[in-house]
């Protein structure tokens, strides 16, 4: 940071006064020094206020000339010179020799003392970091959105208003991809492929200043071991830290753009080779599938599979695109299959149904009717097929637009909800509880409710006589006459089972 010798002489309150120096007066500040040495030349580096009230002032002409050259020769922005204590006022042939050397010397009043003039100082400087930073922290969220939304050009174009800079985008053998504003001569160009020729793309930043002294300053864009690139900006003053900083800001971005496609490449070419490994193996080896999988397990190595029946391929694929949409909001990888009208995708082991829910928000009341959701338990990614067929199973089981099955709610209902199954128990259902059904109707029996009685009851006869209020004897009567009808042997456990399973079916 800095500030112009012109900016502190417009401080009224330091009544400072420009005796000689008017063409150094863009000069800049960096820094406040106070010295009464009498060759202060070796101590100094240039950008500094030097304030002194002469008191190791050489007694000749000469010698004060040959002092104050010393002084500018280093680079000094200033001299400033306390009157009323060594000197009444500022040596004539001194304010002669400043005006020679083009270095600013300003006479500081008796009233001023020179802390006030470095406190000043001091204070302008931290306010111009503060607004440079305030400036790095609005510039940088206005060139990442233009990166996403606009690409390269949007970043050069953003980073060039920020710098109040040309900005060149140049390709690894120095030619000009993009460049902001357009229509960079020829010869700057060339400059700036000679700055980044002369890092060999080892350096990672290089500074110059151009035949027509402008400032260039040169980055390489690298993604690992890979140059991309070089990104230059060219100022007529000089690059300060806060530029230097949104030049770097801008680089990630660019280097982000740039390896992205090798990226999605690198990607594809892992699977193509996967599949032709499958195509030409006498025996799948499903272990690269399994490691790709893997990915979207949880720390445990578990996932979690939801299938979505829709009644439309259209459907499906809006249903694919949203579970895409949930997991990229929360930069997740997305592992969704759609097959027809079904669509399957793994979820983390430890994931709740919301994330089933979300998708049913998303898609609207109107198509959420049009679909059924299942979910699986937490399996074992070498145990993700099962989680599929469990979440393909509870689907089936779920109502068109009604809140999404887990596995673990149809536990000692599945059989009656799965259609697979209830298709196998309503057919045994018609066969074996029908006669019993007829029975009753005709003979004002209780044939069927004395059989759920008994079957409940596990065979015990005491219990299941006290359930329907008849002696056990009455009970035992019935059932035989039902093994007479059926033409089975109730002594069976699986045959009881398949009893029961088939009552409980019908009534359902």
């Amino acid at each position: 940071m800095a500030l112009p010798v012109r900016w502190l002489l417009s401080q009224p309150e330091l009544a400072l006064k420009l005796l000689a120096g008017t063409t150094g007066l863009d000069a800049d500040v960096t820094f406040v020094v106070t010295t009464e040495l009498s060759d202060p030349a070796r101590w100094l580096s240039g950008g500094e206020l030097l304030l002194t009230t002469g008191i190791s002032l050489p007694s000749s002409a000469v010698d004060r000339r040959a002092y104050l050259q010393k002084i500018a020769e280093c680079g000094v922005a200033a001299v400033g010179f306390g009157v009323g204590l060594s000197h009444p006022s500022v040596p004539e042939d001194l304010v002669a020799a400043a005006d020679e050397f083009g270095l600013p010397l300003i006479e500081v009043p008796l009233p001023t003392p020179f802390v006030a003039v470095a406190k000043k100082v001091t204070e302008r400087l931290a306010e111009l970091r503060y607004e440079s930073m305030l400036r790095a922290s609005r510039a940088q969220p206005r060139m990442t959105r233009s990166a996403i939304q606009g690409g390269v050009y949007a970043t050069i174009r953003e980073l060039s208003v920020a710098c109040s800079a040309t900005v060149l985008l140049m390709d690894p053998s120095m030619r000009v991809i993009e460049a902001y504003p357009e229509g960079v001569d020829d010869a700057v160009v060339a400059e700036v492929a000679d700055l980044a020729a002369s890092g060999s793309g080892s350096v990672a930043s290089s500074v110059a200043r151009s035949s027509s002294g402008a400032t260039v300053a040169v980055q390489v864009i690298t993604g690992g071991n890979v140059v991309h690139g070089y990104l230059a900006a060219i100022s007529d003053s000089s690059l300060g830290h806060v530029e230097q900083i949104l030049l770097g800001h801008a680089n990630s971005l660019l280097a982000l753009d740039f390896e992205k496609p090798h990226r999605l490449r690198a990607a594809q070419n892992r699977l193509n080779s996967e599949a032709i490994g499958l195509l030409l193996s006498t025996e799948i080896d499903l272990a690269p599938a399994r490691t790709q999988v893997r990915q979207a397990a949880d720390s445990d190595g578990r996932v979690r599979a939801m299938t979505v029946l829709c009644d439309s391929e259209s459907a499906a694929e809006r249903v694919a695109v949203i579970v895409d949409a949930i997991m990229a909001a929360e930069a997740r990888q997305t592992f969704v299959r759609r097959d027809g009208t079904r669509v399957t995708a793994l979820l983390r082991g430890r994931d709740e149904p919301d994330v089933a829910q979300r998708l049913l928000q998303d898609l609207g009341s109107r198509q959420a009717k049009s679909v059924r959701i299942g979910l699986s338990t937490a399996q074992s990614v070498d145990d993700v097929t099962d989680a599929v067929q469990q979440s393909v199973l509870t689907a089936s089981a779920a109502a068109y637009g009604g809140r999404p099955v887990e596995f673990e709610s149809v536990t000692g209902s599945a059989l009656l909800t799965f259609p697979e199954s209830r298709r196998v128990l309503d057919a045994l259902a018609r066969t074996m509880i029908t006669p019993l059904v007829e029975h009753d109707r005709v003979h004002g029996t209780d044939l069927e409710l004395s059989l759920r009685a008994y079957l409940e009851a596990n065979g015990h006869w005491e219990s299941a006589a006290a359930t329907i209020g008849i002696h056990r004897h009455t009970l035992r009567s019935r059932i035989a006459r039902i093994e007479d009808l059926l033409g089975c042997d109730l002594d069976v456990a699986r045959v009881r089972a398949e009893l029961l399973l088939a009552i409980i079916a019908r009534q359902a």
